[in-house]
Parts: C-alpha cells; sequence; structure tokens
C-alpha cells in the first residue's frame, strides 16, 4: 500500500510514464488522480464494502427475527438472530474504524501530493512559472484546489461502495417484491435525473468563487509583501479597501453557489424523504394483501432509511465532482506548463576564469576583477544581469491568467478559455524559440546555450532586488546546504555588514527568522540576501542595487570589504552608488542598452559628461538619516514615510508581490 507521505515523482529525473498529471482536460485529471492512489484506492474500497455489509444485512436480520421469533413465539429464534446482529454490528464497528482511516488517508495524500507536485513543478520552471501564471492561482492550486482533490478522494470511495450496497438491496428487495424493487431501482436515476441541469450553474458560480478566490490571494501575498512601504506612504486604507471589497465579491459569489448547491441538495432530500414515504404506502398495501410478511415490512423499510445514505452521497459526489473538476482546470494551467530549458545537443565545458561577453550591450567582463555597470535606465543593467544568469527577460505580457471573465456563459466561456490556452502555449513555445538560440553570452568563447542550465546556475549567481527570505535559523537561511564552517559565515556576515541582523535575532546563527523576514527591516533583509550570495561563493556573482536600502555608513563599510572578500572570483555589480564604484576595478557605462564608455570611477567622473549626469545626480540627493546599518531601521509594525529614493526601489519590488516557491529553486535570485 501507498505510504505516506505520497510517493510523488513527477518532475523529477527518476520520474517514469504515467507520473506526471494527465493535463488533456479536467475529466483526465481527475482520473489520473484516482490513479495516482494506487493500490490504497482499491483497498479502500474494499474496506468499504465490508463496511456496507452490516447495514445491508441489517434490515434482513431484524425482519427475519421478527418473523421468525417475535411473530411465531419463539424466543430461540429470536435469541439467534440478536446474537447474528450483534456480531455484524461489531463487524460493522471495527471496518469502519479502518474505512475511516483509509479514507482519511486517500484525503490526505491526494492533498499533499497536490503541495508537492506544485512544489516541484515551480522548481523546476523557477523564474519561468511567474511570467505565465499569476502568483494567486499557484497558491490556490497548492492549497485549497489540493483540499478539494482530497475530498473528492474520499467521496469517490463511499460513492463507489454506496453503489455497490445500492445494488444489493435492489436485489434483495426485488427477490421479494418486484414492486418495492423495482421503486428502489428507479428512486436513484430520478434523482440524477432532477438535479443535473442544477449542477451547470452551480459548476458556474463555484468557477466564479474560485477566480475571485485566487484573485484575493493574490492581493493578499502583494499587501503582505509590501506593508511596510504601504504603511510608508499611508496606503493601508486604500489597500485594504480593496482586499475588503474582493472578499465581499468572493462572499456573493460563495452565497450565489450555495444556493444551487442547496437547491442540488433540497431536491435529494425530497426525493430520498418520498421515496420512503413511497415505500411504507406501497409496502402497506402488500401486506394487507397478504403479499408481505410482517417482518418483510419492517426490512423494507430499514432498506428505505438505509438507501437515503447512499442517494444523499451521490449527491454529495456530483457536488465536490463539480467543485473539483473547476479546481482540476486550474490546476492543469500550472501543471501543463513546460519547461523550455533542454540539454545542448553538443555538450561543451565552461572555462573557468575566463573572460564574459554579452553581445546585446557589448559589454565585456575580465575575470577576477570588480566590474560594476551603470545604467540611466534601471531596467537595461537588470535586463544584462538577466542574460548573465540565463534568465528569460521580463514580461509584463507573457503572464496569462485562467481567470474567464464573469459575464461570459457557455460557448463565449468556452471559447475564451481556449484563447487563454493558446495565448499560454504561444508564450511557451516563444521561451522554447528563445532558450533553443545561442544565448548571446560567451564565456571564453562558450555560449551559455550550449553548456547545461544547471552548470550555468551552479558557477553564475545572480542576486537581484527582490530580498527573498525565507522563514527558519539564521544560519539554514545564509548556508541552507550546512556547506559552510563558522569562520566562512563569519566572514560574509562580515563583509555584508549584517552584524545588527545576527544581534537582532535571539540564538545568533540558530535564532528564528520569521516568514519573509517580518522581524527585519528592509535594509536587514537585504544585507541578509546578500550575505547569502557572499556565501555561496560562486565563481561569478552578480549582484543587482545590493546596497539601495542601507544607509551611507553602512554602504561604504560594504564597498570598501566587498572587493577583498570576492579576491580571485569575478564580480559583476549592477549600480549606481558612488560609494560603491569608487572601488570598482573597471566601470561600464551603458546608453540605451549598450555599452557607451569604460574605465575606473574617477577617471569617468572627471571626463564624462554622461557618466556624472547618472552617478552624480544620485549622490546630490541626500540620504534619510537614520541610525548606522539601514536607511530604514524600523521594522514593519512602526513604519513611517521612507524619503530615500533607493530604498524606495526596493520596496516596490516587494509591492509587486514574489512568488516563494519560484524563488526557491533559484538560488538567491
Amino acid at each position: 500500500m501507498r505510504d505516506f507521505p505520497p510517493d510523488i515523482r513527477a518532475y523529477t529525473d527518476t520520474g517514469r510514464a504515467g507520473d506526471e498529471p494527465d493535463t488533456r482536460n479536467p475529466r483526465a485529471f481527475l482520473r489520473w488522480m484516482v490513479v495516482q492512489q494506487g493500490r490504497l484506492f482499491w483497498f479502500g474500497l474494499f474496506v468499504a464494502l465490508i463496511w456496507m455489509v452490516p447495514q445491508t444485512l441489517g434490515p434482513w436480520i431484524v425482519g427475519r427475527a421478527i418473523d421468525t421469533g417475535i411473530v411465531a413465539g419463539n424466543s430461540a429464534e429470536t435469541v439467534k438472530w440478536v446474537v447474528v446482529l450483534a456480531v455484524v454490528t461489531v463487524a460493522g464497528a471495527l471496518s469502519g474504524v479502518v474505512f475511516h482511516t483509509v479514507i482519511v488517508r486517500e484525503w490526505l495524500i491526494a492533498l499533499y501530493g497536490t503541495t508537492m507536485l506544485v512544489t516541484r513543478k515551480a522548481l523546476r520552471l523557477g523564474h519561468v512559472l511567474t511570467r505565465r501564471t499569476p502568483t494567486g492561482e499557484v497558491l490556490s492550486v497548492s492549497g485549497s484546489d489540493g483540499d478539494q482533490f482530497g475530498a473528492l478522494m474520499e467521496v469517490t470511495t463511499r460513492a463507489f461502495s454506496q453503489l455497490a450496497a445500492y445494488l444489493v438491496v435492489a436485489g434483495i428487495v426485488l427477490t421479494t417484491s418486484v414492486r418495492m424493487g423495482l421503486l428502489v431501482l428507479v428512486s436513484a436515476p430520478l434523482l440524477v435525473v432532477l438535479g443535473a441541469p442544477l449542477l451547470r450553474p452551480m459548476q458556474r458560480w463555484q468557477g466564479v468563487e474560485r477566480s475571485r478566490n485566487s484573485e484575493l490571494t493574490s492581493m493578499a501575498t502583494d499587501i503582505v509583501a509590501g506593508l511596510r512601504i504601504l504603511r510608508g506612504i499611508g496606503g493601508e486604507e486604500t489597500f485594504g479597501g480593496n482586499y475588503v471589497a474582493q472578499s465581499q465579491r468572493v462572499r456573493q459569489s460563495g452565497v450565489a453557489a450555495g444556493r444551487w448547491l442547496s437547491a442540488v441538495e433540497s431536491i435529494g432530500v425530497l426525493l430520498s424523504g418520498g421515496f420512503v414515504v413511497a415505500l411504507l404506502w406501497l409496502g402497506t398495501r402488500e401486506v394487507a394483501v397478504g403479499r408481505l410478511s410482517v417482518g418483510q415490512l419492517v426490512s423494507f423499510l430499514g432498506y428505505g432509511l438505509f438507501l437515503v445514505q447512499p442517494m444523499r452521497t451521490f449527491v454529495e459526489f456530483a457536488q465536490k465532482w463539480t467543485r473539483s473538476a473547476v479546481s482540476a482546470r486550474k490546476a492543469i494551467a500550472v501543471y501543463e506548463q513546460r519547461s523550455p530549458w533542454h540539454p545542448p545537443t553538443e555538450l561543451r565545458e565552461l572555462p573557468y576564469a575566463a573572460t564574459i561577453v554579452d553581445e546585446v550591450s557589448g559589454v565585456t567582463i575580465a575575470p577576477h576583477r570588480l566590474t560594476m555597470v551603470v545604467s540611466a535606465v534601471p531596467d537595461d543593467s537588470s535586463a544584462l544581469a538577466d542574460r548573465l544568469g540565463r534568465y528569460l527577460p521580463n514580461e509584463e505580457e507573457a503572464l496569462v491568467s485562467e481567470e474567464i471573465p464573469e459575464d461570459l456563459r457557455g460557448r463565449a466561456a468556452r471559447r475564451e478559455r481556449a484563447v487563454r490556452a493558446a495565448a499560454r502555449a504561444a508564450q511557451a513555445d516563444r521561451d522554447d524559440v528563445r532558450a533553443a538560440q545561442p544565448w548571446g553570452v560567451t564565456v571564453g568563447g562558450v555560449d551559455l546555450f550550449e553548456v547545461p542550465l544547471e552548470v550555468v546556475r551552479e558557477r553564475i549567481l545572480v542576486s537581484d532586488t527582490a530580498p527573498q527570505v525565507f522563514a527558519g535559523t539564521l544560519r539554514n537561511a545564509v548556508d541552507p546546504l550546512g556547506r559552510l564552517t563558522r569562520a566562512q559565515a563569519e566572514r560574509a556576515l562580515y563583509t555584508a555588514a549584517a552584524d545588527d541582523v545576527f544581534d537582532a535575532l535571539p540564538g545568533g546563527w540558530q535564532g528564528e527568522l520569521d516568514e519573509r523576514g517580518r522581524g527585519l527591516s528592509g535594509g536587514q533583509r537585504q544585507r541578509l540576501v546578500l550575505m547569502r550570495a557572499l556565501a555561496a561563493d560562486p565563481e561569478v556573482l552578480v549582484l543587482v542595487e545590493p546596497t539601495s536600502a542601507v544607509d551611507a555608513h553602512t554602504e561604504a563599510s560594504i564597498a570598501s570589504r566587498l572587493g577583498d572578500h570576492r579576491a580571485g572570483r569575478t564580480t559583476v555589480v549592477m549600480t549606481a552608488s558612488p560609494l560603491l564604484l569608487h572601488h570598482a576595478d573597471e566601470v561600464v557605462l551603458l546608453v540605451g542598452g549598450r555599452v557607451s564608455e569604460r574605465g575606473r570611477h574617477a577617471d569617468l567622473l572627471a571626463g564624462s559628461a554622461r557618466y556624472r549626469s547618472v552617478v552624480v545626480r544620485g549622490d546630490d540627493e541626500p540620504r534619510a538619516s537614520a541610525p548606522a546599518g539601514d536607511s530604514d531601521s524600523s521594522n514593519d509594525t512602526t513604519d513611517t514615510t521612507d524619503t530615500t529614493d533607493t530604498t524606495d526601489t526596493t520596496d516596490t519590488t516587494e509591492l509587486a508581490g514574489s512568488n516563494e516557491l519560484a524563488a526557491a529553486g533559484e538560488g538567491s535570485r
């Protein structure tokens, strides 16, 4: 039997055929979910059938006790059937314990299996996933949709076992009374016929609720990530009001879906109650004409009450299947995303200590040197960093949501869904084409396209402006693989001037960080990320605005230490800070995304008006006074307006939200 936690091999090197989800359509995906349960599903069905046996035999045993014991005045027969009923009841209770254990296990396997699938997919795609799918959708699939799949696994096992019990009861009743047996057989199909027309509007409103809830999750992610800057600009009420309005829309759609659900359940209750009444009326007539005994009538009434349970389970199955189909469509939008990266046809070794050349910008980076890139347009230097790390360029239009406008229904909704699926496929095709072409960045004459991606990620580390900090100990945040000695970790801490981060956590290296580093200020989080990048000690380190959220004194300390720390390694820093540029071995100025001038900072400052217009402008704007170590020492609970321009760059990045699942698979980036 499949053990827990689930053995998920999809999106791994050890995966086999059939391990990855079937993303052709929601039905195929849900069938795949059932198949993934393996032997556990069949074992659960077997135990469920055993659990149902006492319930199907109970009314018959009671009827026999009445006819052969009570009516006949035979106390021995009465005692015999009472003992038989007691044994069957005990067996049912024991099998019920096992049955409920198994179905909860099925639920958990589906739930956590979904979370593992989403995590694996995010790790495999990295930044590509968030280019194509909104963060809220990814989180909703991992959480609420996984719970829906678990509920479906549980109710499916019950529905199959109760369908078998329903057919057994119908057979027993038919052998005794054809009329009553036909009544039993007709009741369930009639329930399906009457309830089916209500399932489509219920599914539509459940889809609307799911979409609105996904958007609400994205809003919550953005608000939490940008809480500090929101408090600084006084935007809590505005964005909080937007969240409240969206939550009310989620509630309204939930109420609308609930109305249709209640209508479906009402039909089930009405029909099952009517079925019992009809069975009682027909049974008494059969007794009156002598075609049924009193005991048989009691048995039939017992079966009538028993069959209420399967009929309501069928309604519950229809409801959960409908909701799971909505969730499956959202999950497919995540799982069907394919990675654009493929092993090169001809592998080449990536040279060590070689010159790096970027064809697009014309930038040449000499090995073992501290090179800094200045650009009046930050996006140009960020794009260079992406190319050096072999990341696809950031494209806002690449993001294609699965959300369908609420006013579209029926064929229009299906057409819109097909259009969006085609858009995602087209974007994936464009990514494939870009990833399959020569990258345009060479190391010692070898294009990054000719080297396995994992080698590029290992040798070239890009640490951008978004301070991705995860919950856990400080030691794990700095050295997640546990490879550093104490001295190496302390050296990285010293270079990043992060002593106050260490002191702020009770327990030092074993101090616990909150989720996203909530207990730290923006500057502390930035220096923690810098410390992590330095501790990784890659051959080539690319830093994007590493000191944008710290005060001048701390920035000067980092600038004076960075060169010595990275001696013998290649380091590229995207910055316009004179404090950093002063320590550069070489400075490259980009104009329009191309190399305009290069040289030492002092020489460029003296001889280039364009260079001065970029660098001196930033130097002339004084930074807000702050305690040493951080231009924003206030934490998330006591923020005030931050007047530092460079700090705002980082904070607005935080406000845009982030996907920690994707970032987890790509190092400090």
